[in-house]
């Protein structure tokens, strides 16, 4: 039997922020809605002492004759140590056999990108139309995708930025003014990127949330991806209280790990109150934004199906142009 082995550079050759990968991303989580899929909780471990996480995410989407097994650490004091803050790898499995058929030794662009695409297609559903400034909370990489996805679905003039490190936001800001060719601002705090902004993303690993519900204004659309975990907090739980429409990509992943869950542990979301989740978007089953005014919030912690969707996405792509190795085993 043969393994095919891909590294970061040849993974990057295979898929990238694409229409194309949207799709695909957008079809794992329509069936996830559907109940055609097979995905356990997210297995995490948590290595405080180096204020460290690693999580486990799978899935397996009938259909597919693949499904990815991921592995994502995040190390939030390695870039002292000049190492970037996240890293991992996807095991890819026949669904036929069971079988190991691909490594896809990506360094966690993967999973930056699916995260990304997810914002993406959020944005595509919730967001508004006119998008005049885009505000970012956070200047890490994932604050990079998030926009790069909302360009695929959405124009907008400016970027309007805060985040607690000066050197990095004003590098972001530079960045992103470089890559997507539009003005982008640094804010001096997080309540003037959402008094200003159209649409809202916030993408860091706080435990006290950035967000209050006095600054949200009608129109305002906003994308939280950053509380992955139960001790991970972005939004004041009031927020949701202020949202005319609430999303997010797994309804009892998010009210175990995300920003709902801070929501329903405060009753500010009861059992009755509708959460639709992306997939049911993607399939058309519900609506997204119906109108200018709406508030809409959407949260997304991160699911297996888009783990699969891409690896599956990125091996077809391998094979193709004949990239990697192949060892026998």
């Amino acid at each position: 039997m043969d393994v095919l082995v891909l590294n970061e550079r040849e993974i990057r050759r295979c898929v990238s922020m694409t229409p194309e990968a949207a799709e695909a991303v957008a079809l794992g989580f329509a069936r996830l809605s559907e109940g055609r899929v097979s995905m356990p909780p997210v297995v995490r471990v948590d290595i405080p002492r180096h204020r460290g996480e690693v999580d486990i995410k799978t899935a397996y989407i009938e259909g597919l004759d693949h499904f990815a097994i991921k592995i994502a650490s995040g190390f939030f004091d390695n870039t002292s140590l000049g190492l970037p803050y996240g890293s991992g790898l996807m095991l890819l499995m026949s669904a036929v056999t069971g079988m190991i058929e691909a490594v896809l030794l990506d360094n966690g662009y993967l999973t930056d990108l699916r995260t990304g695409i997810a914002g993406a297609i959020a944005a595509r559903h919730l967001a508004p139309r006119g998008i005049d400034t885009a505000g970012v909370i956070g200047s890490g990489m994932q604050a990079r995708y998030q926009l790069r996805g909302l360009r695929l679905v959405r124009n907008f003039r400016r970027i309007l930025v805060h985040a607690r490190t000066p050197a990095s936001v004003e590098r972001y800001a530079d960045e992103m003014r470089r890559e997507l060719g539009v003005e982008v601002s640094v804010a001096a705090d997080a309540e003037s990127v959402v008094r200003e902004s159209q649409y809202v993303v916030t993408t860091t690993p706080t435990r006290e949330p950035w967000l209050r519900a006095a600054w949200l204004h009608p129109g305002l659309h906003i994308t939280a991806v950053g509380a992955d975990g139960e001790h991970k907090q972005e939004l004041d739980a009031d927020c949701f209280a202020r949202a005319d429409r609430i999303a997010c990509d797994s309804r009892p992943q998010c009210s175990r790990l995300g920003e709902l869950h801070h929501a329903v542990d405060a009753a500010v979301i009861r059992p009755d109150t509708p959460v639709v989740e992306l997939g049911e978007l993607c399939s058309g089953r519900q609506s997204g934004r119906s109108g200018d005014d709406e508030i809409t919030i959407c949260d997304l912690t991160g699911v297996g199906v888009q783990d699969t969707t891409i690896a599956v996405a990125a091996f077809g792509a391998a094979q193709g142009l004949e990239l990697g190795k192949s060892f026998e085993v």
